[in-house]
């Protein structure tokens, strides 16, 4: 990348307008593609299973490392999920690629474990009325559950990672203490989790809120690898990402399109779209391995299998610079 004084920088040191590197972004990110399950589940059609094989095979030969392909819920309640079993037989093992699902009580653990999955988000909520409304249980009887399932999946060889749903605020309840997020976190990774994602699942997260809440629960998980999930319900998911970013975090959710939302809060959007996502990368030279292209290509034939528009920008930009 030339610099206006005409030299050129090494890779992944990205400059800004002063000439001065980002002080703390990391040179590579690892992109968690989360579109075959936050993004399908959203949907009201029920795609077939080799609709969703298919797409999953063209994002991992896009470069996509780390995919969340289904969860483990109950049928009746999301249909959209109620293949997790023959998918998971489906898509197989795929040496290299992370192939995760996500879990919410025991029952799709034990389902999950019996599929084959090596790899599991364990997640909760830290609001007790999104709680309720998620899974019909308190905040405190989950967290005894989730304990107990994140002993088991790792005493089954399991990589378990542990998310922490309105880690930024919830919509029923509104801003939560650092107390709650940091003290959650902990108890799941003092539980055997290996890795912690935390999720602005109601999309309330800003740049303040974002440094104020890594500022507080870095100390405190230290070394563990940490991932974040924004929503773009206000339209603020990549300048979160970005000031993330400044933190040194080096994990983030994204979904082909912007595919997404919870369906139990009223009016939550999709997570940020993961082509724009490599777009805002690719323009601070920081490394993801993944072909932006490839990925649209998989966001157009949905939206086309859809009959929809995804809120997405860049899969537009590049069908329209192919067309």
């Amino acid at each position: 990348m030339n610099t206006d004084d005409g030299k050129t920088n090494p890779a992944g040191k990205c400059s800004d307008p002063s000439g001065e590197r980002f002080p703390r972004h990391p040179t590579a990110v690892r992109i968690t593609e989360v579109g075959p399950r936050d993004g399908f589940q959203a949907q009201p059609r029920v795609l077939p299973t080799a609709t969703k094989v298919s797409i999953i095979e063209d994002l991992i030969q896009s470069g996509l490392t780390s995919i969340q392909i289904t969860s483990f819920v109950h049928p009746g309640k999301m249909p959209q999920m109620a293949d997790a079993e023959d998918l998971v037989c489906q898509v197989g093992k795929r040496p290299g690629v992370e192939l995760n699902a996500l879990v919410l009580n025991r029952r799709g653990l034990d389902r999950a474990l019996a599929a084959g999955m090596r790899s599991l988000e364990l997640s909760m909520s830290a609001s007790d009325t999104h709680s309720r409304r998620n899974t019909g249980l308190s905040h405190s009887r989950v967290l005894a559950e989730m304990k107990e399932m994140i002993l088991i999946a790792r005493d089954a060889g399991v990589h378990v990672r542990a998310g922490v749903q309105c880690a930024f605020g919830c919509a029923f309840e509104g801003p939560l203490s650092e107390a709650s997020i940091s003290g959650l976190a902990a108890e799941m990774l003092a539980a055997g989790a290996q890795t912690l994602a935390l999720a602005d699942t109601a999309g309330l997260a800003s740049p303040v809120s974002v440094a104020h809440r890594l500022g507080g629960i870095l100390p405190v998980i230290g070394n563990t690898p940490l991932g974040l999930h924004f929503h773009d319900t206000r339209g603020l998911g990549l300048v979160n990402l970005k000031t993330a970013l400044a933190f040194g975090v080096d994990r983030f959710d994204s979904s082909l399109g912007g595919m997404g939302g919870c369906p139990f809060i009223p009016g939550a959007a999709g997570n940020i779209a993961t082509e724009d996502t490599l777009n805002l990368l690719a323009s601070l030279d920081i490394e993801t391995g993944v072909d932006m292209d490839a990925v649209a290509a998989c966001t157009l034939r949905l939206e086309e299998a859809y009959q929809a528009v995804f809120p997405g920008r860049m899969h537009r930009v590049i069908s329209n610079r192919a067309g």
